[in-house]
C-alpha cells in the first residue's frame, strides 16, 4: 500500500501521463526562433561538398588540377570536355587506332577473350607507342553505363583547339586567299569531322566552332574527318558573332549557306577572302549569325530535296571555291 501511494505521489508530482504537457515556461523560446536560410552545401564545414571545394581550392593555389569530381567537376569515369575521353568497344577502338587517332593509353580487361580485333588493336598500339594496360574488369564497368565495353578501351587526350586568331595568322602565312569555314548550331561530331576533311581536302585553312553548344573534336570527329584534323587547326570562339564581325573588319567577306539564300552559288564569287558559315540542317542559321553574314548562298538543285546534310553542302561549295581558284 505504502508503495501505491508513494507512484501516486510521484504521478501527480511529475504530471499524468495523460493529461496536459507541463510548459518550459519560455525557457526555451529562443530555441523555436526561425535560424534563417539553410546555408549552402560548400558552407557546412562537414559536408562532404565542401570538403570537395577545400581540395578544388588547394589544388588550385598549388597550380595543379583538382581531384576529379572536386568542387562540381564531373565524377570518375564520365567524360569532361576538357579531360580526356574513353572510347569503349572492340570496334569503336580499332576504328580509332586505324584512323591515326591520337590516344595515351589501351585498356584491357583481365581474362577478355581475343580475337582479330583486339589483337590488331594492341598490335597497332604497341606499334604507336601507346601503353597497353591490364585492368580489373570492374574498372572499365565504371567508365560505361551499360557496361559494352567488351573488355577493351582507348584513352584519348583532350584537343588542342586553336585560337581564332591562329586562324588569321594561317591565312597571312599562305600564298592562297583566305578560305574558313565556321559552324553554327553543328552539334553531330560526324558533321564537324566530315566538314574538316572537306577544308583540308579543298585548300581551306581552318574551321571555326562555338565554345557552346557546338559539336567538339571528339574521337569520333577525329575518326571521321579520316586524319584531317591532325593537320588543320580547328578554333573555338567564345562568342562566334563578335569573331564574325572581326574578321568582317579584316577584310574577311562573311557568307552563309541556306536553302532559302539571296546569292547562289552559280553567282558566286569565292576568289577573295571568304569565310563559309554552315547552319544545322534542322536549325539553320541563328538570327545573330545571319545578321552578321554580307551574304547568304544558296545551292541550285535539280530534285525536290530541300536541303543538303551540313557537311555535304560545305562540301559542295569548297569544291566550288577550289574550282575557281584553279582557273
Amino acid at each position: 500500500m505504502a508503495g501505491n501511494s508513494q507512484r501516486r505521489g510521484a504521478i501527480r508530482k511529475g504530471g499524468s501521463k495523460k493529461g496536459a504537457v507541463v510548459g518550459s515556461g519560455g525557457q526555451r523560446r529562443r530555441g523555436l526562433e526561425p535560424r534563417g536560410a539553410t546555408p549552402p552545401a560548400e558552407a557546412r564545414t562537414k559536408h562532404p561538398a565542401a570538403k570537395r571545394a577545400a581540395a578544388k581550392a588547394k589544388a588550385a593555389a598549388q597550380g595543379r588540377p583538382g581531384p576529379r569530381g572536386a568542387g562540381g567537376g564531373r565524377p570518375a569515369g564520365r567524360k569532361s570536355d576538357d579531360g580526356p575521353e574513353m572510347v569503349l568497344g572492340r570496334n569503336p577502338v580499332v576504328e580509332c587506332l586505324r584512323a591515326g587517332v591520337p590516344a595515351t593509353a589501351l585498356y584491357v580487361a583481365v581474362g577478355t577473350e581475343n580475337d582479330d580485333r583486339l589483337t590488331e588493336s594492341v598490335k597497332m598500339a604497341a606499334d604507336a607507342g601507346i601503353s597497353i594496360l591490364e585492368v580489373p574488369r570492374t574498372d572499365l564497368d565504371r567508365l560505361s553505363s551499360n557496361g559494352l565495353h567488351q573488355g577493351v578501351a582507348l584513352q584519348v587526350p583532350p584537343y588542342r583547339y586553336a585560337h581564332p586568331d591562329d586562324l588569321v595568322v594561317r591565312v597571312q602565312d599562305s600564298a592562297e586567299p583566305a578560305l574558313l569555314v565556321a559552324l553554327d548550331n553543328i552539334s553531330d561530331p560526324r558533321n564537324l569531322g566530315a566538314v574538316i576533311r572537306s577544308v583540308a581536302a579543298f585548300g581551306g585553312q581552318g574551321v571555326l566552332i562555338p565554345q557552346r553548344r557546338s559539336a567538339s573534336v571528339t574521337a569520333v570527329a577525329w575518326r571521321t574527318s579520316a586524319g584531317a584534323a591532325a593537320r588543320l587547326p580547328v578554333a573555338r570562339a567564345t562568342n562566334l558573332t563578335r569573331t564574325l564581325k572581326d574578321w568582317a573588319s579584316q577584310g574577311f567577306q562573311i557568307v552563309g549557306l541556306d536553302a532559302g539564300g539571296d546569292t547562289t552559288l552559280d553567282d558566286f564569287d569565292g576568289s577573295i577572302p571568304t569565310v563559309i558559315v554552315v547552319g544545322s540542317e534542322g536549325k539553320g542559321l541563328s538570327r545573330l549569325v545571319r545578321e552578321t553574314c554580307d551574304s547568304i548562298l544558296s545551292i541550285p538543285m535539280a530534285g525536290p530535296v530541300e536541303s543538303l546534310n551540313a557537311s555535304v553542302a560545305a562540301g559542295v561549295v569548297l569544291s566550288e571555291i577550289a574550282r575557281q581558284r584553279r582557273i
